[in-house]
């Protein structure tokens, strides 16, 4: 594991939240087939290229999460719509636009989490990705 993704779990206070990061490292790794590294602040898999219509665009992680302090944040940029139908079984979490918040991963049904992984990895690694999370749905 990159040494800078270390350190950062290393200031991991909450022992939930950082049992839920080595899960997640753990996951993300067998989903994605990529080194963590980070970006910022979150811990991030692969990655992918955007392009919106008003010309900017960059790069982003495909796959990450950052353990918080009121929760872990889980990223999926293609949106949170597109997963409706897996939350629904996820487990406790809340959402945003395009991020699950999930304080305990000992309550959420790994299986279901992985898919969520796998199909935003996938859908956002097939190409350059065209719209924003807000858009996508």
């Amino acid at each position: 594991m990159d040494a800078d993704v270390t350190a950062h779990l290393d200031t991991v206070r909450s022992p939930v939240r950082r049992r839920d990061a080595d899960t997640l490292v753990a996951l993300m790794q067998r989903v994605t087939g990529q080194e963590p590294r980070m970006w910022a602040t979150i811990i991030g898999f692969g990655q992918y290229h955007y392009r919106y219509a008003s010309g900017r665009e960059g790069d982003a992680p495909a796959a990450g999460f950052a353990p918080r302090k009121a929760a872990t944040t889980l990223y999926v940029m293609d949106g949170v719509d597109s997963h409706r139908d897996l939350l629904d079984r996820l487990g406790p979490h809340t959402t945003g636009v395009s991020c699950i918040y999930v304080k305990d991963l000992g309550e959420v049904d790994l299986g279901v989490l992985e898919t969520i992984v796998a199909r935003s990895y996938e859908r956002l690694t097939a190409g350059v990705w065209p719209s924003r999370a807000a858009e996508s749905s």
